[in-house]
Parts: structure tokens; sequence; C-alpha cells
């Protein structure tokens, strides 16, 4: 698993007549420690979530009810990636300008960070990620 690559990455599936389980253990299903964890919920219909990208936070994605899109663009072209399964989820390198839209009824979105929260680390101009992304991310 490379850490500088946007990808899909499957997560265990314990199949059970009881229910299905699922898990993550940080360095072992996804390239990082997990410093911290944070949940999406209730989004109105319409709306769109994120809009920024990090300068050094890492991010895996997971739908763990409903489902969203999420748009990446690393400075060049924008894709887009729909999660709709609590099995898998999204591996978000640093440096990628990301958005979320496209949310269903009751959708859950679990975000799990390399880094804690800090409002330093965040691009909240497109422009100024396209600038930083052809500076190679340095100032």
């Amino acid at each position: 698993m490379e850490s500088n690559t946007i990808q899909i990455l499957n997560l265990p599936k314990i199949l059970d007549l009881r229910g299905n389980l699922s898990f993550i253990e940080e360095e072992k299903h996804i390239p990082f420690k997990i410093e911290r964890t944070y949940w999406i919920y209730d989004v109105p219909g319409g709306e769109a979530r994120g809009g920024h990208a990090y300068k050094i936070n890492c991010e895996f994605i997971i739908a763990l009810s409903g489902s969203f899109d999420v748009m990446l663009n690393e400075g060049e072209e924008e894709k887009r990636y729909s999660l709709n399964r609590s099995y898998y989820g999204l591996y978000v390198p640093e440096m990628v300008w990301r958005r979320m839209e496209n949310f269903s009824t009751n959708s859950l979105a679990l975000i799990l960070s390399s880094t804690g929260y800090d409002e330093q680390d965040y691009i909240r101009d497109f422009n100024d990620f396209i600038l930083l992304k052809k500076n190679n991310g340095k100032h």
C-alpha cells in the first residue's frame, strides 16, 4: 500500500448470519497512525462538505451508512469516488483537494485522520492550493 497514492482500500469483512463485521487497524489496513476520528451526518440535501486540502494530514474516508461522492483533485483534474459500502474506504494523502457531495438520506461518513486538528494545516482557497502544488508544497 503506497502512502502517497489515492486509493480504495478494502477492509476485513467477517460474514455472519447474525450480522457482518468489519474493522480497521492503524498502520495495517491504512498507512498511518490514527490521531483523530470524526464523522459527518445529517447533511441537508444538495449540500457539500470539505472544500479544502491539508498540507500534511492524510485521511481515510468510509461510508458507514448510506452513500456519498468524494471529489478529489491533485492539481490537474477532478476525479469522483462513490462510497456506499462500510467494508472499504478511500485513502486520501496530503495535498489533495477534497469535497464531499451527493449525500443520501441518513448517510454517515467516518473519517480517520493522521493528525490532530490544526487549523494551520488547512488550505481553504483552491488557487492557493494550485500555487502550492506548483511549488511542490513550499510557500
